[in-house]
C-alpha cells in the first residue's frame, strides 16, 4: 500500500521502488521520531527536471508551484501564530526594542502570541536560551497539557494488547508549538534591516550559527543579509613559525578564511548540526538540531535556509583547528536545494557531504561523483557504514558512521579538515558573495547603496593615511587645540601670582585657540560628513552613519589589535621588572616606551565619537565668537539639533571627553536642549555606571537595556557616554519619569592612563557621574573587594561630597564574575567584608572631607542586603568559542528589575535639570574644592522662582492690608473706632491668607521641581505666616496712632464745634451786612480778610500756639553742650562734609594712632615681636589704615545711624511734640559708641569725627522729625486749625451774601468738607494701584530681589554719575531706594502718564459714585424715617462706606432745613463742583499723601537681605531677609562681585588698589587674614573655614567675564583714585585687556552674570 502511495506520485520513475523501499527501511531503524513526509524522500520530486522525460517536466514544474504555495501558507500560519502578519509589511526596528518594555519572566512559560518578543528581548540581553523559550498552550488546550493521555477501550484483555501493539494512540491531529528556529526566522523576516543587523550580532555573542542564504519565503530568491553581519567582528590567535602566540581582529566580512560546508544528500537519521556542534564546540548547540530542547517534528521556514558560524582558536595547544574557519551548514535534503547548494560549493575550501549510503544509480551519487571529479576536497559521510576515515585519492576522503562514536568521527573529520587546510587552499570572505550570482544581497538595496556612496567619500580622503594621523590632519578641532584649551580652562581655576593678570592672559589665549579652531573647522573631512548629515533622509542617514563606522572601523582594526599586542607585552615586562623590584634605568625606558604606546593607541582609535566631537568643538568654537562676529549662522549651529536627532534614535553621545578629560559644556548643553526642542523637557532617571577598566560595565548595560556603549577589544569606554531609554506605554504609568538616561564611564585606574592619570582623575570621573545619577551602579569584577579599595575609598568619597553639597543619589554595588552566586553563606560573608570596607573607607574619607560620619550609613542609605548583587561570570567557558553564561543574563535581568523597583520611588529629573548640573558638577569639580565651589543651578534657579512667588504672594498680601488700612482709617478719623484689635484685622485678612495659602500648596505640589523645592516647603509657609502676622501688628500699631493722635486732639475738638457754630453765625451776620455788594468778589475778600484776623483772635485768646522747631539752632545747642568747640560744629556745618560721611573714601583724616601701641611694641623683647608687628610698625608713623579699619569706621557710621533713625522713629513726636531731649540723647549715643570704638582699636577717631557722625544722624533724622512734628502740629493747635478752614467759611460767607438758603450753603459745606477726605482718598487708591501696576509689569520690581539688583546697576551705568556708584558701593540700600523712588517718578510722570492719570480719573469717578448713591439712600431713608437734617447727615456719613470721611457738622444753624430732595440736589450741584476740580488733581498730588507709590514699593521690595560679601562688599542677592536657617545648607550669594579695589581695598603698606575679584581669588593659591588684627593667613580657595561671615557666604569661581566692574573700574579710575587716595599700581594695575569693554558690553554682561 505505500509502495502504491508512492508510484502515484511518479509512475514512471523506476527510481520510486528504490527511494521508497530504503525509506521503509530507515522507518523502522529510525522509529517514528524520525518523520519526513514520502515527497521529500523522493529525489527530485517537485524541484529536479533533470531525468524527468514526458510530461514529466510539466508534472514537476507543478509540483514545484504547489510547494511554494505550500511555503507560503506555511509562513502565513507560523506569522499568525506569532501574531507577527502586520509586522512582515511594518517591520520591527531598533526603536522597538531601545525601550524598557515588561521584565522577561524566567521560569513562567510563554504564550505564542509573545513568543518574538520575548525571543528578541532574551536575545538583546545575550541569553542564548532565547532559543528554549517554555510555550504555554492556549486554553483550549491546557487539560489535554498538563495530564498524559488516558486510552479509552472495552476492557477486555485482547483488546488492550492489541492497543499495546497498535502504533496509533488516541488523537494525534493536535498542532505542536512552533519551532524555535521558525520564530527565529519568522522574527528575522519581520525586521528592518538595522534590526536584523542587531540581531545576527547578539546571535553572533551567543555563539549561534547566522542565517548566510535565506530562501525568500514569498518568492523565489536566495537573499544574503550581508548588511546584517557587519557589526561583526572576530578576534582569534595563532601561532607562528616562532610558536609566538598573535593576536588577530577585524571585522567578519573581511575575514580572507577557509569554509568548510556540511551538506545533507537524502534521509538520515543522524543529525548534521549536531555532528557540526560537536566539531566546533561541544559543549554548546551552536547549530539548532532535532534533539534540542523545544524541538518539534515540523519546521517551516529553515529548509534551504545556510547558517554559517566561526571556529576561532585561543592560541593554545588543545585548539581543534590552528586557525580561524568558517563552517557552513545548509539545512534540508541539499538535493532538493539545488541552487543554495551550487552557490555553497562554489565558495567553500572543504565540501562535507552527509550520504544515508554509498552506491551508484541513486539520486546522490550523480552529485556526489560531481564533486570528486572537481578540485574541492571532499569528504563523504555515509551513514550505513563503519569504515574509517580513508582517503580516497588526494583530498577525497570517505568515512563510515553506522555504529560510530560521534566523538571519534569528529577528532577524525578534525584532522582531515586540519590536514586539507593545512595545505594549498582556496578561501572565502564573506563580502565577496555580493559577486556572486543568483543571490539577492540586502546590500544592493537602493538605500543601503546610496549610504555607502556617500561613506565611500570619507574612506577616499583617510585612504592609505596613517591611522594615526587621521584625527590630527583631517579632524584638527578636537585635537591638540582642543587639549590645550581644556588645559588652559582648568588652569582657570588654579591661578597664581597676579592672578587678574594672568586670569586676562589664559583668557585671551582660550580666546585665539577657538579662533585657530575656527580656521580649520572647514576640513574637506568634516564638509563632507556634514554635507551628507544634513542632506539626506533619517533611513538614508542611518545607513550613512553606519556604513562611516564600518569604513573608518576597517582602517584602524588592524592598527589597533597590533599595538594592542605590543602593549600587552610591553606591560608584562614593566609588571616584570616592578615584581623585581628594579628602578634601574630600563624600567624607566620600558615605562616612557608604555607611555608612548597608549598615546599611539589613543590616536589609532578612531570611531564616528570622534567626528561628532570635532562637530562639537567646531560649534563652541564658532559659537564663542558668535557675539563677536556677528555673522548668519552656518551648518555650524545645526550640530545640535543633528546630534540631538541621533541621541533619541538611541546612540550614544558622549559626555566627557576621555582624551582631553573635559566636558564640552556648550555643545552638551546645546545638544541637549535641541532633544528638548524635540522632546519636550521630559523626566529622566540617570542611571550611572562606576568600576575598573575593562569590569563590564558597558557590556552589562548593553545587555540590561539594548544600548549600543562600545565593548570591542581596544575601545574601551573613554571619558563618559549618555544614552536615552524610553520607558513603553506598558510600563510608562508605574514611573513618574519618561526615559532612563544611562551613563556609561571610563574605567577606574585605567591602565592606559597609567603614568598620566592620577587619583584626582578618578576622583574627579566618580563625583560626575555620581553626582549626574539618580542611582549609581558600582561595578567590581570578582569575589574579593580587598582588590577594590582605592576604588572604594574613591566612591564613598564622591557619596560623601553629594552629601555635603545636598545632593542624595543612590547606589548599587555589583560584583561580576563571581563563581558560585549560589552559595548563600558565601555571598553573606562577602556582604560583611564589604560593609567593612565601606565603612572604614568612609572614616578614611571623613578626614579628608572634613566631615563626621562613622560609617558609610552615615554618608548614604544603603542595605547591605539589597543593595549588593552578585553576577555569574560573563562566560560559559574560555573564549573565544565561550558563549555568555545564561546565569549572566538572568542576573542582568534581576538587576534591571531591582534598579525599576528603585527607580518606581524617584520622579527623576527634567533634561533641563540635567543638563545644568552637567554644568555645575563640572565647573565645580575643576576646582580644587568641590564642595566650597559646588553651586546646584537646578537648585538656585527654583529658589529664585520661588522667591519671584514669594514676592507675589507677599505682595497680595500687602495690598490687602493697605486696603484694610484704609478703610479703617476714615472710621477712626470719624471717631467711631477707638480701639483696634488684633483679632478684628486677622478676621479681615483670613480669607486672602486662605487663598494664598492654597496657591502655595498648588505651587509646591505641581511645580516642575516640587522635589527640590519640597525642603523650602515648610520654611517659606511659616515666612508667609510671619509676614502675615508682622504685618498685621504693623497696620494696628500704624492705626494705634492715629487713634492716640485723635484722643491726644480731643480738647480742641471740644472746641471745634464752638469754632463752627460761632463762625456760621459770624460769617452769617457779616454776609447780611454786606448782600449788597455780593457781586464784587473782591470787596468781599477783602472784608472777610478784614474780620477774620479778630474772629481767630477773639475765639483763641489764652490759647498758647503751637511753634515752628529749629533743628539746626538746637543741634548747634547740643553738641556745644557735649563739650564739643563751636569752631569744629561751625567748620563741619559749612563745609557739609557731614552729610556725605558713610560715602568717604578714606578716613585717615579724622585718625590718630595711638602712641602707647608703638611704646608698647617697643618694650616688648625683640623675639616676642612676630613679623607682622614688625610689618605694622613700618606703617604706623602716619594716619594711614588699611581696609580693614576703614571698613569697621564705615560699620561704626552704619550702626550708629540705624540706632539713631530707630530711636527717633520710636519716639512720640506725632502725639506729643517735639524736644530738643531727642538730639540730646541721639548725640549722647553717638559720642558713647565713638568713645567704645576708639576703646578696642589699635587707633583714634578724632573728635571731628564725633562732631562729622551727630551732625550726620542729626541729618539723616531731620526728615522723620519734621514730618511727625507737622503732624502734631495740624492735630493740636488751634490757630493751624482755624487756618485751614479760612477757605471753607469764606465759600459760606460768599454764598450769604448771595442769598443762598440754608440748604444751598449747607450742601456747599457738606461738599467742601468731603473734598479733603476724597482727595485723600483719590490719592491714596491711585497710589496704592499704581503701585501695583510697577509691581506687576515693570520688570525691576516683579521678579526677585536679584532682577531688581541688576536693573540698578544698568541704572548706574546708563548714568555714568561716579557718586552713584560710590553710594551704591557704600549704601546699596539707600542707591537701590533712590532708583525705586526715580522709576517710580518715571513711570508716574513720563512712561505711563496718560495711564496713571486714567487710574486717578476713574477712582475719582468711583467717589463720585460712592458720594451720588450715598445721597439718593440717605434721602430716601431720612424721607422714610420723618428725621431732621442732623438724622440725615448722619445717615449720610454711614452710606460713604468707610472710604471717606465727613468732619463733625454742627446742623444747630441748619435746623430750618427740612425739603431734603431739594439739599439733595444742591448737594449734587456743589459735588459736581468738587468733581470737576477733583478732575483736574495732578499726579503729583498722589504722591504727597499717606500711600505713596515709591514707599509702598520700598517696603515690599528692599524687605530683603542686605548682608555683604566680606570680600568686595557685594550684596547678597537673597530676596527673604532672614534666609540663613541651617549654616551648612543655607549661604549668602551674589553674581555681581567686583574688584576688591572698588571697595577701597589695597594692599597692606602700600597704596596699591587691589584689582582682583573674589571669584577668582577663591580658586588662586593666595591666602589672607580674616580680621584686620589678625596674624593667621587663610587660603582664598578655603575660605569658609576662616569662620563668621565668611563661612555664612558662598562664592564660587567665575563663568562669565564680569566684563561690568572691568568697565567700571577703567571708566572710573582716576574717580577712584582721587575718592580713596589710592592708585591702581603696582600688582593692582588695571589688566589691558578691560580698556578693551565698552559700556554696551558691560550692560550686557549683567544678563549674563545673573543668569545661572
Amino acid at each position: 500500500m505505500l509502495l502504491k502511495c508512492c508510484k502515484s506520485l511518479c509512475p514512471d520513475d523506476p527510481r520510486t521502488n528504490t527511494v521508497v523501499a530504503e525509506h521503509i527501511y530507515e522507518r523502522i531503524e529510525a522509529g517514528p521520531d524520525l518523520c519526513l513526509t514520502l515527497r521529500d524522500r523522493i529525489p527530485n520530486a517537485g524541484t529536479l527536471d533533470v531525468g524527468l522525460c514526458g510530461n514529466e517536466k510539466k508534472r514537476s514544474r507543478n509540483i514545484s508551484e504547489e510547494n511554494k504555495k505550500t511555503q507560503r501558507k506555511d509562513f502565513e500560519e507560523v506569522l499568525s501564530r506569532l501574531h507577527l502578519l502586520d509586522r512582515y509589511q511594518h517591520k520591527f526596528s531598533p526603536a522597538d526594542l531601545a525601550k524598557i518594555c515588561p521584565s522577561v519572566k524566567q521560569s513562567n512559560d510563554t504564550s505564542e502570541k509573545d513568543l518574538a518578543q520575548t525571543f528578541l528581548q532574551k536575545l538583546m540581553m545575550l541569553d542564548y536560551r532565547a532559543r528554549y523559550i517554555p510555550v504555554r498552550k492556549d486554553s483550549s488546550e491546557v487539560n489535554q497539557s498538563q495530564s498524559v493521555q488516558v486510552y479509552e477501550n472495552d476492557d477486555t484483555d485482547d483488546s488492550n494488547l492489541d492497543a499495546l501493539f497498535s502504533t496509533v494512540v488516541g488523537d494525534q491531529s493536535k498542532h505542536s508549538h512552533v519551532h524555535p528556529m521558525d520564530v527565529q526566522m519568522a522574527v528575522f523576516h519581520c525586521s528592518d534591516s538595522f534590526l536584523k543587523q542587531n540581531m545576527i550580532t547578539k546571535l553572533s555573542q551567543c555563539q549561534y550559527a547566522l542565517p548566510l542564504l535565506v530562501p525568500d519565503p514569498a518568492g523565489p530568491d536566495i537573499e544574503c543579509p550581508l548588511w546584517a553581519f557587519r557589526q561583526i567582528n572576530k578576534t582569534w590567535k595563532i601561532r607562528d613559525d616562532s610558536n609566538t602566540v598573535i593576536m588577530k581582529s577585524m571585522p567578519i566580512c573581511k575575514a580572507n578564511i577557509p569554509m568548510v560546508t556540511f551538506l545533507r544528500l537524502g534521509s538520515l537519521s543522524q543529525s548534521k548540526s549536531q555532528l557540526m556542534n560537536t566539531l566546533i564546540n561541544e559543549r554548546h548547540n551552536t547549530f539548532f538540531h532535532r534533539n534540542c530542547p523545544g524541538s518539534t517534528k515540523t519546521r517551516h521556514l529553515m529548509d534551504g535556509v545556510a547558517e554559517i558560524a566561526w571556529y576561532c582558536p585561543a592560541g593554545k595547544p588543545d585548539d581543534s583547528f590552528t586557525d580561524c574557519i568558517a563552517f557552513c551548514n545548509l539545512h534540508g535534503d541539499s538535493l532538493s536545494i539545488d541552487k543554495q547548494r551550487e552557490i555553497l560549493i562554489k565558495m567553500s575550501s572543504v565540501i562535507v557531504v552527509l550520504v544515508p549510503t554509498l552506491k551508484k544509480k541513486q539520486e546522490s551519487s550523480a552529485v556526489i561523483s560531481t564533486l570528486y571529479k572537481s578540485e574541492k576536497p571532499l569528504v563523504v559521510l555515509v551513514a550505513d557504514n563503519d569504515f574509517n576515515a580513508t582517503e580516497m585519492k588526494t583530498q577525497k576522503y570517505k568515512l563510515g558512521l553506522k555504529n560510530r562514536n560521534q566523538s571519534d568521527v569528529c577528532e577524525e573529520l578534525k584532522q582531515i579538515i586540519g590536514k586539507v587546510l593545512s595545505g594549498p587552499r582556496t578561501s572565502f570572505q564573506l563580502e565577496m558573495i555580493a559577486e556572486v550570482s543568483g543571490v539577492r544581497v540586502d546590500e544592493n538595496d537602493p538605500v543601503c547603496q546610496e549610504g555607502k556612496s556617500a561613506a565611500m567619500e570619507i574612506s577616499k580622503l583617510i585612504q592609505g593615511m596613517d591611522v594615526s594621523r587621521i584625527k590630527e590632519e583631517l579632524l584638527p578641532c578636537h585635537g591638540q587645540l582642543w587639549h590645550e584649551w581644556s588645559r588652559i580652562n582648568k588652569e582657570l581655576y588654579h591661578l597664581k601670582g597676579n592672578i587678574e593678570e594672568e586670569k586676562s592672559l589664559r583668557e585671551n589665549r582660550l580666546k585665539k585657540l577657538r579662533e585657530e579652531q575656527r580656521a580649520v573647522s572647514c576640513s574637506k573631512l568634516m564638509e563632507s560628513i556634514t554635507k551628507n548629515i544634513m542632506s539626506l533622509s533619517p533611513e538614508f542617514k542611518a545607513f550613512y552613519l553606519k556604513w562611516t563606522q564600518i569604513k573608518i572601523d576597517a582602517l584602524s582594526t588592524d592598527d589597533i589589535s597590533f599595538i594592542l599586542q605590543k602593549y600587552d607585552q610591553k606591560w608584562s615586562e614593566v609588571l616584570a621588572l616592578k615584581n623585581n623590584h628594579d628602578k634601574s634605568a630600563l624600567l624607566k625606558e620600558k615605562q616612557t616606551e608604555l607611555n608612548q604606546l597608549s598615546k599611539k593607541l589613543q590616536s589609532a582609535t578612531f570611531g564616528l565619537e570622534h567626528i561628532f566631537r570635532e562637530m562639537g568643538q567646531i560649534y563652541e568654537a564658532h559659537k564663542s565668537q558668535e557675539k563677536q562676529t556677528r555673522r548668519s549662522k552656518t551648518e555650524w549651529d545645526k550640530y545640535p539639533e543633528l546630534a540631538a536627532d541621533l541621541m533619541i534614535s538611541g546612540h550614544p553621545m558622549e559626555l566627557i571627553d576621555g582624551d582631553a578629560g573635559h566636558v564640552p559644556l556648550t555643545w552638551i548643553s546645546s545638544v541637549v536642549q535641541e532633544v528638548i526642542n524635540k522632546l519636550g523637557d521630559q523626566r529622566v532617571f540617570v542611571l550611572s555606571v562606576l568600576g575598573v577598566q575593562s569590569s563590564g560595565k558597558s557590556t552589562m548595560l548593553n545587555a540590561m537595556f539594548g544600548l549600543q556603549f562600545a565593548v570591542s577589544a581596544g575601545r574601551c569606554t573613554r571619558g563618559a557616554y549618555m544614552q536615552l531609554v524610553k520607558l513603553s506605554e506598558e510600563i510608562k504609568e508605574h514611573f513618574k519619569f519618561d526615559y532612563i538616561l544611562v551613563v556609561d564611564t571610563e574605567g577606574l585606574r585605567a591602565l592606559e592612563l597609567e603614568g598620566d592619570t592620577t587619583l584626582k582623575h578618578d576622583n574627579e570621573l566618580a563625583t560626575f557621574v555620581v553626582g549626574l545619577g539618580n542611582l549609581t551602579l558600582i561595578n567590581i569584577f570578582g569575589e574579593n573587594p580587598a582588590e577594590m579599595q582605592d576604588v572604594l575609598q574613591i566612591v564613598v568619597q564622591a557619596f560623601m561630597r553629594m552629601k555635603k553639597v545636598n545632593l542624595s543619589p543612590s547606589c548599587v554595588f555589583v560584583h561580576q564574575n563571581v563563581t558560585s552566586i549560589a552559595a548563600a553563606e558565601k555571598n553573606m560573608e562577602g556582604r560583611r567584608r564589604l560593609q567593612e570596607k565601606l565603612d572604614k573607607m568612609a572614616q578614611l574619607a571623613a578626614k579628608e572631607e572634613v566631615c563626621d560620619a562613622e560609617c558609610f550609613n552615615d554618608v548614604i542609605k544603603f542595605d547591605i542586603q539589597k543593595d549588593v548583587k552578585y553576577f555569574a561570570q560573563l562566560w560559559e567557558g574560555s573564549p573565544p568559542m565561550a558563549p555568555v553564561n545564561p546565569g549572566y543574563s538572568e542576573s542582568v535581568q534581576e538587576l534591571k528589575n531591582f534598579i525599576l523597583s528603585k527607580a518606581s520611588a524617584s520622579a527623576g529629573i527634567t533634561l533641563s535639570h540635567f543638563s545644568s548640573k552637567i554644568k555645575d558638577l563640572w565647573t565645580a569639580l575643576m576646582n580644587e574644592h568641590f564642595v566650597f565651589s559646588f553651586k546646584n543651578a537646578q537648585e538656585i534657579a527654583a529658589y529664585r522662582r520661588l522667591e519671584v512667588q514669594y514676592g507675589n504672594w507677599t505682595w497680595d498680601l500687602r495690598t490687602k492690608m493697605l486696603t484694610i488700612e484704609n478703610q479703617i482709617y476714615p472710621k477712626i478719623e470719624k471717631g467711631q473706632i477707638d480701639k483696634v484689635e488684633l483679632s478684628y484685622l486677622s478676621k479681615e485678612m483670613s480669607k486672602r491668607f486662605g487663598e494664598i495659602t492654597k496657591n502655595m500648596a498648588v505651587f509646591f505640589d505641581n511645580d516642575v521641581d516640587k522635589e527640590i523645592l519640597a525642603q523650602w516647603r515648610v520654611r517659606f509657609e511659616i515666612k508667609i505666616k510671619e509676614f502675615h502676622d508682622e504685618h498685621v501688628s504693623g497696620v494696628k500699631r500704624k492705626l494705634d496712632e492715629v487713634i492716640q493722635q485723635n484722643k491726644a486732639r480731643k480738647n480742641l475738638d471740644k472746641k471745634t464745634t464752638d469754632y463752627e457754630n460761632k463762625l456760621l453765625q459770624k460769617s452769617k451776620e457779616l454776609a447780611h451786612r454786606l448782600k449788597d455788594k455780593a457781586k464784587d468778589e473782591e470787596e468781599l475778600k477783602q472784608q472777610f480778610d478784614s474780620v477774620w484776623g479778630g474772629w481767630v483772635t477773639e475765639f483763641t485768646k489764652g490759647t498758647k500756639p503751637i511753634e515752628d522747631i529749629n533743628l539746626e539752632e538746637d543741634q548747634k545747642h547740643v553738641l556745644l553742650d557735649l563739650g564739643f568747640d563751636w569752631s569744629l560744629i561751625d567748620e563741619s556745618k559749612k563745609s557739609g562734609r557731614y552729610k556725605k560721611l558713610s560715602e568717604v573714601g578714606s578716613y585717615c583724616d579724622y585718625i590718630t594712632h595711638k602712641k602707647s601701641q608703638k611704646k608698647e611694641t617697643e618694650t616688648k623683647d625683640p623675639s616676642q615681636v612676630n613679623m607682622f608687628t614688625k610689618f605694622w610698625n613700618v606703617f604706623t608713623t602716619e594716619p594711614k589704615v588699611g581696609y580693614e579699619e576703614q571698613k569697621l569706621i564705615r560699620s561704626l557710621i552704619n550702626g550708629v545711624e540705624q540706632k539713631s533713625l530707630k530711636y527717633i522713629q520710636s519716639m512720640p513726636v506725632a502725639t506729643q511734640g517735639y524736644s530738643s531731649a531727642y538730639l540730646q540723647k541721639m548725640a549722647h549715643n553717638v559720642k558713647q559708641a565713638v568713645a567704645q570704638f576708639n576703646a578696642e582699636k589699635t587707633f583714634q577717631l578724632q573728635k571731628e569725627f564725633t562732631v562729622d557722625l551727630s551732625l550726620y544722624v542729626f541729618n539723616k533724622a531731620e526728615s522723620c522729625i519734621l514730618k511727625s512734628h507737622k503732624t502734631y502740629q495740624e492735630r493740636n493747635d488751634a490757630l493751624t486749625y482755624l487756618g485751614s478752614k479760612k477757605n471753607g467759611y469764606y465759600n459760606i460767607f460768599r454764598s450769604y451774601c448771595r442769598g443762598n438758603s440754608s440748604a444751598v450753603v449747607f450742601a456747599e459745606m457738606i461738599c467742601e468738607r468731603l473734598k479733603v477726605s476724597a482727595v485723600e482718598a483719590v490719592c491714596n487708591t491711585t497710589a496704592i494701584h499704581l503701585a501695583g501696576d510697577m509691581r506687576s509689569n515693570f520688570p525691576a520690581f516683579n521678579e526677585n530681589r536679584l532682577a531688581l539688583e541688576k536693573y540698578v546697576l544698568k541704572s548706574l551705568a546708563e548714568k555714568e554719575d561716579f557718586s552713584k556708584f560710590i553710594t551704591y558701593i557704600t549704601n546699596p540700600r539707600k542707591q537701590v531706594e533712590d532708583f525705586i523712588k526715580e522709576e517710580v517718578m518715571k513711570y508716574i510722570f513720563t512712561e505711563h502718564k496718560d495711564e496713571s492719570l486714567k487710574k486717578l480719573q476713574k477712582n475719582v469717578d468711583d467717589i463720585d459714585k460712592l458720594v451720588t448713591q450715598a445721597l439718593f439712600e440717605a434721602t430716601e431713608q431720612i424721607k422714610t424715617k420723618k428725621g431732621d437734617v442732623e438724622m440725615w447727615v448722619e445717615e449720610f456719613s454711614g452710606l460713604l462706606d468707610n472710604k471717606l470721611t465727613l468732619d463733625t457738622i454742627s446742623c444747630q444753624n441748619f435746623s430750618d432745613i427740612n425739603n431734603f430732595d431739594f439739599l439733595k440736589e444742591e448737594t449734587e450741584k456743589a459735588l459736581k463742583s468738587i468733581i470737576k476740580e477733583m478732575k483736574h488733581l495732578s499726579l503729583e498730588e498722589v504722591t504727597e499723601f499717606r500711600q505713596k507709590p515709591d514707599e509702598i514699593l520700598i517696603e515690599q521690595l528692599c524687605n530683603c537681605c542686605w548682608e555683604r560679601c566680606p570680600f568686595c562688599a557685594a550684596v547678597c542677592t537673597a530676596t527673604v531677609a532672614d534666609h540663613i536657617k541651617d549654616k551648612e545648607k543655607d549661604k549668602h550669594s551674589a553674581p555681581f562681585h567686583r574688584p576688591n579695589g572698588v571697595q577701597g581695598w589695597h594692599r597692606r603698606g602700600t597704596v596699591d588698589l587691589v584689582i582682583d575679584f573674589c571669584t577668582t581669588l577663591v580658586v588662586s593659591d593666595q591666602s589672607f587674614r580674616p580680621r584686620h588684627d589678625s596674624d593667621e593667613r587663610v587660603p582664598y580657595n578655603q575660605y569658609p573655614t576662616a569662620g563668621g561671615e565668611y563661612a555664612s557666604w558662598r562664592i564660587t569661581a567665575d563663568e562669565y567675564k564680569l566684563t561690568y566692574w572691568k568697565w567700571f573700574v577703567c571708566r572710573f579710575q582716576e574717580e577712584l583714585e582721587d575718592h580713596y587716595d589710592k592708585k591702581f599700581q603696582g600688582k593692582g594695575e588695571i589688566p589691558g585687556e578691560w580698556r578693551n569693554c565698552s559700556k554696551e558690553e558691560a550692560i550686557e554682561s549683567l544678563d549674563e552674570m545673573s543668569s545661572l
